[in-house]
């Protein structure tokens, strides 16, 4: 009885080591993929590499703090601080920021200075004195894109926005 047990228990050990070994060195469990999904899944992965490779280009071009009033009819209603960075393409790029940054900085607060005193639709407080912070970086974007180009800046990051009642 002992030797049957044994031979059964010997049976099933090497039962389960063939088992692994062949899940282990075997063919895969998707033993078929289509050609469509072999060239989808090639693509998926050379956009991916590229992607990657272009990620570890990109450079960050922190700017000087914007300080800027918001002014209405009644005068100064409260000052805003905006801390800006600029997501460039490559160093090369982030240089060339860097050069132009007094240009940058002087567009962005000639066009958000008019923008701030308004309300509603057409600036970037909405009715209750708050600032829209997607409204503000779309036209952050709109200026960075108009003094440097398209093709050097990636991106315009807002680092932090306060607002100060006066």
């Amino acid at each position: 009885m002992k030797k049957i047990i044994l031979i059964v228990v010997a049976m099933l050990l090497i039962g389960g080591v063939g088992a692994a070994a062949y899940l282990f060195f075997g063919k895969p469990a998707q033993a078929s993929v289509s050609a469509e999904n072999l060239s989808s899944e090639a693509k998926k992965a050379a956009e991916d590499k590229k992607k990657s490779e272009t990620d570890a280009k990109v450079a960050f071009v922190k700017m000087d703090p914007l300080t800027l009033p918001v002014v209405n009819d009644h005068g100064v209603v409260q000052i805003i601080n905006i801390s800006v960075t600029l997501e460039a393409v490559d160093a090369e790029a982030a240089k060339d920021i860097e050069r132009f940054a007094p240009r940058l900085k002087d567009a962005y607060i000639q066009n958000m200075y008019g923008l701030l005193g308004k309300k509603g639709a057409a600036g970037v407080i909405d009715a209750n004195g708050v600032i829209e912070v997607n409204h503000v970086k779309q036209k952050l974007q709109t200026i960075t894109t108009k003094v440097l180009g398209e093709e050097k800046v990636r991106d315009v990051l807002l680092q932090a926005i306060q607002q100060r009642p006066v």
